[in-house]
């Protein structure tokens, strides 16, 4: 069996850097004991406790786009669509350790399985 610890993803609306190219596709490693008590220790997170999932998810995001680096800052300023996607990545990839999920259709009732990382895409 092959363990996977980091899942692609593709952000529905994309990041938009200070020069305007736009970074829709990245990676997230799956978080660590480390990550997730680290955060407590955030000044940030400590005065503004729903501060917690930007200083989180810079920790977990491995890659977006062409940018050099993932820091708070480019958290704090992707669109609240994509901040909401990347919230139920995270904890679907850190619970199941895969990125499939179980719905079940409004209509008939019957189950059926989506890939949350090929939601973002058009």
């Amino acid at each position: 069996m092959n363990f996977k610890t980091e899942f692609e993803f593709e952000l529905p609306m994309g990041y938009v850097d200070k020069e305007g190219n736009l970074h829709k596709k990245g990676s997230m490693r799956l978080a660590t004991a480390i990550d997730e008590i680290t955060v407590l220790n955030d000044m940030r997170v400590q005065s503004n406790e729903a501060y917690v999932v930007i200083v989180l998810l810079s920790r977990v995001i491995t890659s977006l786009g062409t940018l050099r680096g993932i820091n708070t800052g480019v958290i704090e300023n992707l669109f609240a669509a994509d901040l909401t996607f990347l919230q139920e990545f995270y904890r679907q990839i850190n619970e199941s350790g895969h990125t499939r999920r179980e719905f079940t259709c409004p209509h008939c009732s019957k189950p059926f399985e989506v890939d949350l990382a090929s939601l973002g895409g058009e």
